[in-house]
This record gives C-alpha cells, sequence and structure tokens, in this order.
C-alpha cells in the first residue's frame, strides 16, 4: 500500500478490536448496513474525492 495509507491510528489493534466489537450480535445484514454507514461517515470525514477513489481502488486490490 502506498505511504498515504500507512496506519495512522493510534493503538490500530485497539481500533481494529473495537470495529469487531461494534458487529457483536449482528445478523450479517445488518453488519452490511453498519459498514455501509461506515464508510459514508468516515467518507464524509475524509472529504477528499481523489483520497477516496484511491482507497476504493486500493481496497479493491487487496480483496
Amino acid at each position: 500500500m502506498e505511504k498515504l495509507f500507512t496506519a495512522n491510528i493510534d493503538d490500530a489493534d485497539g481500533f481494529y478490536a473495537e470495529l469487531l466489537a461494534a458487529h457483536e450480535g449482528l445478523s450479517e445484514a445488518e453488519s452490511y448496513a453498519l459498514n455501509a454507514r461506515l464508510v459514508l461517515l468516515l467518507s464524509n470525514v475524509v472529504g477528499d474525492r481523489a483520497v477516496l477513489t484511491r482507497a476504493f481502488e486500493l481496497a479493491k486490490q487487496a480483496g
């Protein structure tokens, strides 16, 4: 991954655990809906369309 997308979160493991915990008890459909809402909310925070487009490209490549 390129520099723009290197770990930039304090306690990345803790963040990942919090993300997983947010999905606990949800059905698959509810989990997908939560992820969709998170993408929209965080995309609004990022606010830079070029950065978001590149993030989509990198995420697709990683899958």
